[in-house]
This record gives structure tokens, sequence and C-alpha cells, in this order.
């Protein structure tokens, strides 16, 4: 697990790595060799915040390749006349969706046997490292200091689920500022009551 080494080598801006563990691992393999894809492009899905938009954004950014974000909400010809671009330029094309068909709906002919073509590569559900490094860069980020027994309190009780995980950082600060106090085990606690990941602190 690394907070921020990559195999490939992508230009990222201080505060803003990638944290890979085993939920993301394979994507970034897939991406380190994407000059043996068999065709110049990816489609890439995984669950709401679980930074799959910035694995796109960065790759592109260090390969040279494009990204399109949200396919399902872009136009089907754009999307068929960049991945043809992407062939004939050699240069890589991420495409990131909710899902991969037959989840994604895809009505033009021509896009719908390309994608069928692309390989897929799906980010997972959070483990419990990646939830870990999320809570404490993130809080770090905005001035909270985390020990590593609240770490361990929090996730032995958070939802596994990147939009859950990102609730309760939320929270975590939102409580902190209120209380203008650091974070501990009882403001912890009602965080998660906050967020309905336990029962309400009476």
């Amino acid at each position: 697990m690394s907070q921020l080494a990559l195999p490939f080598d992508w230009k990222q801006a201080a505060g803003t790595e990638i944290i890979v563990s085993a939920s993301n691992a394979h994507v970034a393999r897939h991406f380190d060799h994407w000059s043996t894809w068999p065709v110049m492009a990816v489609l890439l899905t995984g669950p709401r915040k679980s930074g799959r938009t910035r694995f796109a954004a960065q790759f592109a950014l260090g390969s040279g390749g494009r990204m399109i974000d949200n396919a399902e909400r872009q136009p089907e010809e754009a999307i068929f006349h960049a991945w043809n671009a992407a062939q004939e330029m050699r240069k890589p094309l991420v495409i990131v969706a909710d899902q991969a068909p037959p989840g994604w709906t895809i009505r033009l002919p021509d896009l719908a046997s390309r994608i069928a073509a692309t390989p897929v590569v799906a980010i997972a559900d959070p483990d419990d490292a990646l939830i870990g490094q999320l809570i404490e860069r993130q809080l770090g980020q905005r001035g909270l200091a985390v020990a590593p027994e609240l770490v361990a309190f929090l996730l032995a009780r958070v939802d596994r689920d990147y939009v859950a995980v990102h609730r309760l950082i939320d929270a975590l600060d939102q409580v902190a500022l209120t209380r203008r106090s650091r974070l501990s085990i009882p403001l912890a606690r009602e965080a998660l009551a906050l967020v309905g990941m336990i029962d309400p602190v009476t």
C-alpha cells in the first residue's frame, strides 16, 4: 500500500496523491502497462468518491492521453470519435463510467461495438487500509490530528462505502469545529451518530 509512489510516473500536485491499496492497486498496474493495451482505451468504473476521476485525470496528464468523465452523460458520438482518435494517434483514452454495459445503456451501435472491445477495470469498495489513510490524510489537510487508536475506533464502525467515509470525515470536522476541541473518542462517537453509523449519543 502506498500513498505516494505509483508504478507509472504520473504528475501529481502535493496533497493530491492517490492512495493505493488492495481496492485499486490493479487499476494502477493496468495503467502502468498502457503501451500493451489491446486497444488504446480503457473503461474505468467504480463507486462514487472512489477516486476514479483523479486516477483518470492524473494518468491522462502523465501519459499524454485523454479522459472522458461521467461517460453515461456525455454525447455518444463524441465518445465514439474520441475512441477512434485514440487508436489513430496511439494515445490512451480513459472512459470513466458508473458501470460497464449492460449497466450503461449505449444506443449508438458503433460506440457499443467499440466499448465491447475495450478492457474494463473497476475500483472495488474501500478496504480498511484505504479507509484509514483517507481519514488520516483528509483530516490532516483540515488541521486535525488523528491518533492511531481513534482511527481503529472509526474503522470498527464506519460503513465500507466511499460516500459514507467522506460523510464521516465531514462530520468529524464539523463536530471538532463546533466543540472547539481536538478529536477524541467521545467526539468520534458524536460524529458517527450524526451520520447514522451508530445509535445517537445520549
